[in-house]
């Protein structure tokens, strides 16, 4: 059956091709039911904005920065959003969705069977998972431009940071999935992503909490994730921001070397 659904993955060459079949397959498999869940996952960081960036930040009023910088409590949570809403958009295609196809429905068994190899159907997966994220990241981005919450020169730039963004988080959920033994194990993946999003400086700043659980927060990937895209959006970009990036390349290698390894493991006995 997958190999019908790829007819010319045999006949291709290299490996960025095989790759690219695997995004083929997940296109021609889609159902009208996917798009809802698509749309939902794009309004649940929109309804954050508005309810408690617009809404309670009507009761807060502007909020200073570490810098001395003044901004409107929307303008701080709008990059919090955007990053989280990438994180939320990779992880919901390399985990819930990869462990099925992987555990249940065996679709990576057929794959192997062709020229594929574990390293090209995690990255076509990834790379999947990077178009739905990437819908929610440049959509968010065009709300945040039209409230006037960032410039559009800066959305582009804070565009190619959400890609970053989402292929970290997407490499870290296929290298979680291939640990999972059942969908209740899932339950600890969900619990940590929530955490992340109410500790990663995405409402307060992470000055604002005690000193101990400020280091703690501050090595967390979504912190770093917010602190890239809230930079790049409000501008005052400088060598953190190097930081922020070098410490999402690393973890986004950290996750495809063990994704890879762990699939080999698995699906080649």
């Amino acid at each position: 059956m997958v190999t019908l659904m790829l007819p010319r993955l045999i006949a291709s060459e290299g490996p960025a091709r095989r790759s690219g079949a695997v995004i083929e397959r997940n296109a021609t498999s889609l159902r009208g039911a996917y798009w809802i869940v698509v749309a939902s996952g794009f309004l649940e960081p929109l309804l954050y904005l508005f309810s408690i960036g617009v809404g309670v930040g009507a009761l807060i009023g502007d909020l200073t920065l570490p810098g001395g910088r003044v901004v409107e409590y929307a303008a701080f949570v709008a990059p919090a959003m955007l990053a989280s809403s990438a994180m939320t958009g990779a992880l919901s295609e390399t985990t819930f969705n990869f462990f099925g196809k992987m555990k249940y429905w065996k679709l990576y068994d057929g794959m192997l069977a062709t020229p594929l190899r574990p390293i090209e159907v995690a990255l076509g997966e990834l790379a999947w998972a990077m178009i739905r994220g990437n819908i929610y990241g440049a959509a968010f981005l065009v709300v945040m431009v039209a409230m006037d919450l960032t410039t559009p020169g800066r959305a582009v730039a804070a565009f190619f940071a959400t890609v970053l963004i989402g292929f970290t988080f997407g490499s870290l959920g296929m290298a979680l999935s291939t640990f999972m033994r059942s969908w209740q194990d899932f339950d600890i993946v969900v619990s940590v992503q929530f955490a992340l999003f109410l500790f990663s400086g995405t409402f307060v700043p992470a000055q604002a909490y005690p000193a101990v659980l400020r280091w703690l927060v501050e090595i967390t990937p979504l912190y770093r994730a917010v602190d890239l895209t809230r930079a790049l959006c409000l501008g005052g970009v400088g060598w953190l921001q190097l930081l922020d990036v070098f410490y999402l390349l690393v973890l986004f290698a950290a996750g495809m070397a063990v994704a890879s390894r762990r699939m080999g493991k698995l699906l080649l006995k």
